[in-house]
Formats: C-alpha cells, structure tokens, sequence
C-alpha cells in the first residue's frame, strides 16, 4: 500500500490555502508514489505539521517556521521513493 500525507493546519490562523498549495505540488511531484494527500485542521490552535503515515516529517514547533517547498518535497521523496530525482529542487 502507498503511503498518505497528511498535512495539519491551523484553520484559525488561516493556513488552509498554503497546506492546500502545499498538498497540490506533493500530489503532482509523488503522482505515482502516494496513495494521497490529506488535509487535517488542527484543534489546537498555530500547529502545522507533516505526516507520512504515522511518521511526523515536519513540525513547525519543533522547527519555528514553516517548510520550503524544496524542503517538503526532499523529506518525502526521502521516505516514499528516495532514488527519485527532483530535477531544480534538488539543486543546492
């Protein structure tokens, strides 16, 4: 079975249009390598956080901020197909 990503955001703080961007571009990059992606709004209020599964890939806690597209797109790559190539994202 593929892998789903699940992004949690604060609905209260207004971050529904960036994890939905943020869902998109993961969507057309891992096309083949997820089973997809979900949207989860937070209960509790400024969490933002990246799931594959179980596993928690991103915390903007943790981190205080917010992930880099470029950033999301190699911390999944690294766990649901880690030969994949990125083209200009994995570019330093």
């Amino acid at each position: 079975m593929k892998p789903v990503i699940t992004i949690g955001y604060c609905p209260k703080c207004g971050w529904l249009l960036r994890s939905a961007w943020m869902a998109q571009e993961l969507l057309t990059t891992f096309t083949d390598d997820i089973h997809g992606v979900l949207l989860h709004p937070s209960e509790i209020s400024g969490r933002f956080w990246v799931n594959i599964d179980d596993q928690t890939i991103f915390d903007r806690k943790e981190a205080g901020r917010f992930p880099d597209i470029k950033e999301l797109k190699q911390l999944v790559r690294d766990i649901v197909n880690p030969e994949k190539g990125l083209g200009h994202s994995d570019r330093k």
